[in-house]
């Protein structure tokens, strides 16, 4: 069966509160951008090649692999699936995309237009839906940051369907500036290096997460959906909140790339190159083991609250 929709909980949405899906109204994409034949074909290229070496480099898809590509209707998951359908053609291995779309049911939501352009690409299809949007929006108090509730009800959904559907890939669109964005927000609000792998098994151990986009910067997605039209659904639940962490740490990551064009990628080549031993995680490296063993160390104790005396 190429399309279905999953119902999870499903209820009515209220008043639409969603702005126009971009583009021409009354058409499943928006309007072409206007860009120079060689230089359309230079960014195209860039994205096969960016997201063909990710996929090769951590080895996110193989002979037989059912991919489960997550379509929320943004730029990067149309871009996504697209320069994934063009690298199968040419692929020396078989695999299967199918779209998964998660309607979390908010007022509004123009729930035909991912259908619609998956049946104009010949992309099977599947539509999910759980009223996700009602429990964040009770739980969550008022100026409080939706993301991290939403982003969980929304991965345990998508989890679930992959097992149960018999999907051995989940892929996301996150790119390679909300990896970076990711590592300073744990850093500078969690205390960790950690940032978004390009390749993960879930906690669960059942499902394989891969980010194809890895390599591709923000900006040449961006170009790349404008030139292709696609049809850009925006997210009303997170996009109205406008003192969100993550923003203030896009606001740095841009000032950078004015001031600094090459720090970026600079950034990113260190997350993949660590040196554990010039850290100072102790589970990640064996610092009590150098330069042989201490012996008896009961001598060394903490200092009291009274004093270091």
């Amino acid at each position: 069966m190429k399309e279905s929709v999953v119902h999870l909980h499903r209820k009515a949405g209220s008043a639409p509160v969603f702005p126009p899906v971009s583009g021409t109204p009354g058409k499943a994409a928006p309007e072409k951008q206007v860009l120079a034949p060689y230089e359309a074909n230079k960014l195209a290229k860039r994205l096969r090649r960016q997201v063909g070496q990710a996929i090769q480099d951590y080895r996110m898809i193989g002979e037989g692999d059912r991919v489960m590509v997550c379509l929320s209707g943004g730029k990067d998951s149309w871009t996504m699936l697209d320069v994934l359908m063009r690298l199968r053609e040419a692929a020396p291995v078989a695999f299967d995309l199918v779209a998964v779309n998660l309607d979390q049911k908010q007022p509004g939501f123009p729930e035909h237009v991912i259908p619609d352009y998956c049946r104009q690409l010949g992309v099977p299809f599947h539509v999910i839906e759980q009223d996700t949007y009602s429990v964040v929006k009770r739980v969550v108090p008022e100026n409080k940051t939706m993301c991290g509730l939403c982003s969980r009800l929304r991965r345990g959904a998508l989890y679930r369907f992959a097992k149960d559907h018999g999907f051995t890939r989940i892929a996301l669109g996150h790119h390679q500036d909300d990896i970076i964005a990711t590592f300073f927000l744990n850093l500078f609000h969690g205390g960790r290096l950690k940032a978004m792998p390009p390749k993960l098994l879930s906690d669960d151990g059942k499902n394989v997460v891969i980010r194809p986009l890895a390599y591709v910067r923000e900006h040449d997605i961006a170009a790349y959906a404008g030139l292709k039209g696609f049809p850009i659904i925006p997210c009303n639940l997170c996009g109205s909140q406008e003192h969100l962490q993550r923003r203030q740490v896009r606001k740095m990551m841009d000032q950078w790339e004015q001031q600094h064009p090459s720090r970026l990628a600079q950034i990113f080549t260190a997350l993949q190159n660590v040196s554990p031993s010039q850290l100072a995680d102790r589970e990640l490296f064996d610092f009590a083991a150098l330069g042989g063993a201490v012996g008896d160390a009961s001598w060394l104790k903490p200092a009291t609250a009274d004093g270091d005396d």
